[in-house]
Order: structure tokens, then C-alpha cells, then sequence
């Protein structure tokens, strides 16, 4: 690995505005209560990382691989993961706040969402075949051009899915959240 190149390391509330970490590669790191809101991880790449009770809005990830990363606990909000390295990207979302949040042409299949708040963020032109929003509320956020086959809805609420612009084939919602996906029509449903 090249020089700033960090391997099972722990990183505990690291600063990530005075920190210098843009460029660096991260293997199999935990990052637990770090404060990265507003700061520049462009160009790092991590892989088999977990950020724990982390604070990441407005983080900038241009050019940033993400690789079986998981976020528990943390704020991730107005994010543009769409600028993220597209080759092997995986990420998984447990407890997090995503509001505000872009996924633009990202490959998320089978990506997990857990007890996240997703509230106006937009997903566009996004693979989420499979994906599970597990207990997520959705409000207002869009979803344009994004295959949503197999994805699992049934215990989030708030959302509202065009079927005209998405792929929903064997997606899986719950009553009474499926009543999002005929907002667009303007009827009432008693």
C-alpha cells in the first residue's frame, strides 16, 4: 500500500476538519465518534470500514471509494454520494440520519437501510434492486429513473414513488405506505 495508508486502526474522535485525510487509504478501520461534518475525504478509499456515532454531513467524497463500508449511528447528511468511485461500491446505513442526502447513479443493490431518516434526499438513476428500508422514514424524498425490483418498503412510511419513473418489478410495500405510490394521481383514498 502506498504511504498514508492506515490498516486496522481505530480512530477515535478524530477531527476530520484538522486532520489532513484526503488521499489516504483506510483498511478494515473503525472510526468511532469523529467529527468529518463539512470536511474532505476526496480521494481516500475505504475498504471493510466502519463509522461508528460519526458526524459526516456535507462531508466532500469526490473521487472517494467506498467498499463494504458501514455507517451506524451517524449523521450523513446532504452527502453526494454520487461522487463517489463507482467501482466496488458497497454501503450499508444502520440508525443513520441521510437527510438531504444524493445518491446519483450509484449501484446500492441489496444495500441496507436500517432505522434511517432519509427525508428529502434524492435518489437518481440509482440500482436499488433488493435494497431493504427497514423502519425509514422517506418524506419527500424523490426517486427518478431508479430501479426499486425486489426492494423491501413494507415497515417504512413517507415515501412516494413514481411508477412512471421507476422500476418497481416485485418491490414490496405494506398497507397503508403503499398509498405513496398513487400521491402523484391526486385522489382520494378512503
Amino acid at each position: 500500500m502506498k504511504e498514508g495508508a492506515h490498516v486496522n486502526e481505530v480512530f477515535d474522535k478524530v477531527n476530520g476538519s484538522d486532520a489532513g485525510l484526503t488521499g489516504r487509504e483506510f483498511e478494515a478501520c473503525t472510526f468511532l465518534n469523529c467529527s468529518f461534518s463539512g470536511g474532505d475525504l476526496s480521494n481516500c478509499l475505504f475498504v471493510d470500514c466502519r463509522f461508528c456515532d460519526c458526524n459526516l454531513s456535507t462531508v466532500n467524497l469526490s473521487c472517494c471509494g467506498l467498499r463494504n463500508v458501514i455507517f451506524r449511528n451517524c449523521k450523513v447528511a446532504g452527502v453526494d454520494f454520487g461522487r463517489c468511485l463507482p467501482f466496488l461500491f458497497e454501503v450499508n446505513f444502520e440508525k443513520c440520519c441521510l437527510d438531504y442526502s444524493h445518491f446519483i447513479k450509484n449501484r446500492l443493490k441489496k444495500t441496507k437501510f436500517i432505522e434511517c431518516t432519509i427525508k428529502e434526499a434524492y435518489f437518481t438513476e440509482v440500482d436499488l434492486t433488493g435494497a431493504l428500508f427497514d423502519n425509514c422514514d422517506l418524506l419527500s424524498t424523490v426517486f427518478v429513473r431508479t430501479n426499486l425490483s425486489r426492494a423491501d418498503f413494507r415497515t417504512s412510511w413517507n415515501y412516494s414513488i413514481n411508477l412512471e419513473k421507476n422500476t418497481v418489478r416485485k418491490a414490496m410495500f405494506s398497507f397503508p405506505g403503499v398509498i405513496g405510490l398513487l400521491s402523484q394521481y391526486d385522489i382520494v383514498v378512503e
